[in-house]
C-alpha cells in the first residue's frame, strides 16, 4: 500500500480503514472477477472516480470493502495498493512418482516477499531452467543459484503450494531429464539414521551429481514443519563450488542407503554447511493429494 498524490497534489490513502491488507487477494471489483493486474486497472480505471466494492479473500475467509478510487497525475484512477499477479523463481524437483505422474518440489512452500505468508495459488507450471551463475554462501550471507526460465520447456502444471514444498502433475517427462531405471524405495523415519547420506543436484547444466553429507539430528515425531532433521553438507567439491546449502538447492533429495529419506529445505544463515531437511513421507503424502 502507498499514499496516491491526486492531479491536485495533495496526498490521498483510499484504502484507509477499509480493513483490507497486505497478503490478501483481490477476486472481484463491482461485478467483474479479477484475474490479473491488467483486469484490476481497468475496473478501477472505468470507474471514472466512483465508489468501487471490492470483494477480497483475508486468511480464506471472503470479506467486502469500498473504496473511491483517485485520479493521479498521470491521468489514470488508482487505489494505492501494489497488486501482485504471479511469482518465479529457481529449485529443485525432489521426485517423480510415475503410477500418479505427479511430482514435489523445494520441500518448503512458496511464500510472499513482503509478508512472508504462504501463496494461495490459482495455477502454476513447472520449467526447465538455464544456470548462468553460482554464488557461493558464506557466514550471514546465504548463496545462491541464479538461473533464467526465458526460452525454456514446460515440464507439467502446479496446484498445490504446502509448507511442505509445490506438488503437480508431470505432463513432458523426457524435459524432467531423470533416468527411470533408478526408481527408489521411500524409507521409513525407523530406517533413517543419524550419520552419513548424501544429496542430489544440479548445479551447472550437465547431469545431477552425488554429494555426502552427514545426518546429524533427526526429530521423528515432527509433523508440523519442514525441519525434520538437520544435516551438514561434507563433500569438499560441493563446498568448494558454492560453501553449502544455497537458495535453489531447496528440493535436492536426501538418500541414505539407497533409498529416498527426505529433501533439504533451510540452510543456516550463520553456518552455510548446515541445514535441515523435511521427510520423505511428509512430500509423498502431500503429492498424493494433488488433483
Amino acid at each position: 500500500m502507498s499514499e496516491i498524490q491526486g492531479e491536485d497534489n495533495r496526498k490521498y490513502k483510499p484504502y484507509e480503514n477499509t480493513g483490507i491488507e497486505e497478503g490478501d487477494t483481490i477476486i472481484k471489483v463491482n461485478d467483474t472477477h479479477i484475474n490479473s493486474t491488467d483486469d484490476l486497472i481497468e475496473c478501477v480505471n472505468m470507474s471514472n472516480g466512483n465508489e468501487v466494492k471490492i470483494k477480497y479473500l483475508h486468511d480464506e475467509e471472503t470479506k467486502e470493502c469500498s473504496m473511491v478510487p483517485v485520479k493521479s497525475n498521470d491521468n489514470e484512477y488508482k487505489l494505492g495498493l501494489w497488486v501482485r499477479d504471479s511469482a518465479a523463481g529457481v529449485g529443485t524437483v525432489t521426485f517423480y512418482e510415475p503410477s500418479t505422474r505427479t511430482f514435489g518440489a523445494l520441500g518448503h512452500g512458496i511464500t510472499d516477499i513482503d509478508t512472508n505468508e504462504l501463496v494461495n495459488i490459482a495455477s502454476g507450471e513447472f520449467v526447465t531452467t538455464r544456470i548462468l551463475d553460482i554464488t557461493k554462501g558464506e557466514s550471514g550471507n546465504p548463496g545462491k543459484i541464479q538461473g533464467t526460465i526465458e526460452n525454456q520447456t514446460k515440464i507439467g502444471t502446479i496446484s498445490k503450494n504446502t509448507r511442505f514444498g509445490i506438488y503437480g502433475t508431470v505432463e513432458n517427462l523426457s524435459s524432467l531429464n531423470i533416468d527411470t531405471s533408478k526408481e527408489m524405495e521411500v524409507a521409513t523415519r525407523d530406517e533413517i539414521k543419524k550419520g552419513k547420506a548424501s544429496i542430489l543436484c544440479s548445479l551447472d547444466n550437465e547431469k545431477t551429481q552425488e554429494y555426502e553429507i552427514e545426518i546429524e539430528e533427526i526429530y521423528k515425531d515432527n509433523n508440523y514443519n519442514n525441519k525434520s532433521m538437520e544435516i551438514k553438507v561434507t563433500d569438499k567439491r560441493l563446498l568448494d563450488k558454492t560453501g553449502g546449502i544455497i537458495q535453489g538447492m531447496s528440493g535436492s533429495p536426501i538418500i541414505q542407503n539407497g533409498k529416498f529419506v527426505g529433501a533439504v529445505t533451510h540452510v543456516l544463515v550463520n553456518n552455510p554447511e548446515e541445514g535441515y531437511g523435511v521427510f520423505a513421507d511428509i512430500m509423498l503424502k502431500q503429492s498424493k493429494e494433488v488433483n
